[in-house]
């Protein structure tokens, strides 16, 4: 689509031509990529320089309106992204860090959900964390919340910025992926890849298996036949994967294929899955089938799901699309899901 290592600003220039909201669309994007070359630095600095917050919790001490804990980088990185956006075409903000959306500019036409920092936790130990983000048409009410609460197949751009070894940037304006990576000679965002399309066909999952006790039907059976190998229905040998980052899961699926479980399980607060639809789900899943993959709550399609409310929770299957196809079938079909019948031990039928 673009011509090789173009800056992010030209890339969207070309692709947004004449068009005034196009144009404007592609100033959010740029901005919300400015920001994170901001972050970038401001996380790798932070071992020796963690940023200075001033900002109080707005859901308590602490704690997100999710109920997940806050750290320092995650207030800053809330921040950063908010003023960014100043200024721009955007009705209102809304972030997993904050309980309601911000308004911007009356009259808008665009909202943006954003997880500012996906995985903090992670920081402690220097693995890589991310900004997500998504951008959808405003509504023409001074309340944007149903403009925030629209199925993912309304998205209009999405994005993830993964820091790690390097930054990079995936984005989705509708016309397939593009991986961007962040020039450290310049402090832009150079295009590396467009037009990924993910590997159809790789034997790895990510899933964290510390939690298999608390998995339902369907799941357990699922992972079971992988971790039987060649000597399961499957006849062949699967490695499992899992950084505990979301954002750098996806990363590596995009470019290396394979299949992400985050199911639904027995323990409390998890009865409904633990990704949030509005601003990690979704746009990580219109990143995905823009790559030719497929993305469901283990049954239907996570981008046809409306939101109940801004921090709502679900369940996330996304990668190859056979493969996301086969957890389905695992969830739906009873005969797949008793592990102590004889076709359970031999469902050569099921290997497609």
């Amino acid at each position: 689509m673009y011509s090789d290592q173009m800056s992010l600003a030209d890339a969207l220039a070309t692709w947004s031509g004449e068009s005034d909201e196009r144009q404007a669309l592609s100033e959010i994007v740029v901005a919300l990529a400015e920001a994170g070359v901001r972050l970038s630095k401001a996380i790798a600095m932070a071992p020796l320089e963690p940023p200075a917050v001033t900002i109080t919790p707005s859901a308590g001490e602490g704690t997100n309106a999710s109920g997940d804990e806050q750290k320092p980088m995650d207030l800053y990185a809330d921040k950063v992204v908010l003023d960014a956006l100043a200024g721009l075409d955007v009705a209102a903000f809304c972030s997993e860090e904050a309980d309601e959306p911000v308004t911007l500019r009356a009259g808008g036409r665009y909202v943006v959900a954003v997880d500012p920092v996906d995985g903090s936790s992670n920081l402690d130990v220097n693995a890589p964390v991310g900004t997500i983000f998504a951008i959808l048409p405003a509504v023409d009410s001074e309340d944007q919340m149903p403009a925030i609460l629209q199925a993912g197949n309304r998205q209009l751009a999405a994005g993830m910025i993964v820091y790690g070894p390097s930054t990079v940037l995936m984005l989705t304006v509708g016309e397939g992926t593009d991986l961007y990576v962040l020039d450290l000679n310049t402090h832009h965002f150079r295009l590396a890849r467009g037009g990924i399309q993910l590997p159809t066909e790789a034997n790895e999952y990510a899933i964290n298996a510390s939690n298999a006790r608390h998995w339902g039907p369907g799941i357990a059976e699922y992972i079971g036949d992988l971790v039987r190998g060649k000597s399961g229905p499957r006849e062949q040998a699967f490695n499992m994967r899992w950084l505990a980052s979301l954002v750098a899961e996806a990363y590596r699926i995009l470019t290396r294929g394979g299949v992400f479980l985050y199911p639904a399980d027995d323990r409390k607060g998890y009865e409904n899955g633990r990704i949030r639809l509005v601003y990690e789900a979704n746009p990580i899943s219109f990143l995905v089938t823009q790559a030719g993959g497929k993305a469901t709550n283990g049954v239907d399609d996570i981008l046809d799901l409306t939101p109940i409310h801004l921090h709502q929770r679900v369940p996330l299957v996304f990668g190859s699309a056979t493969k996301v196809d086969r957890v389905r079938r695992y969830l739906v079909d009873p005969n797949l899901q008793n592990a102590s019948s004889p076709l359970f031990s031999s469902r050569g039928l099921f290997r497609d």
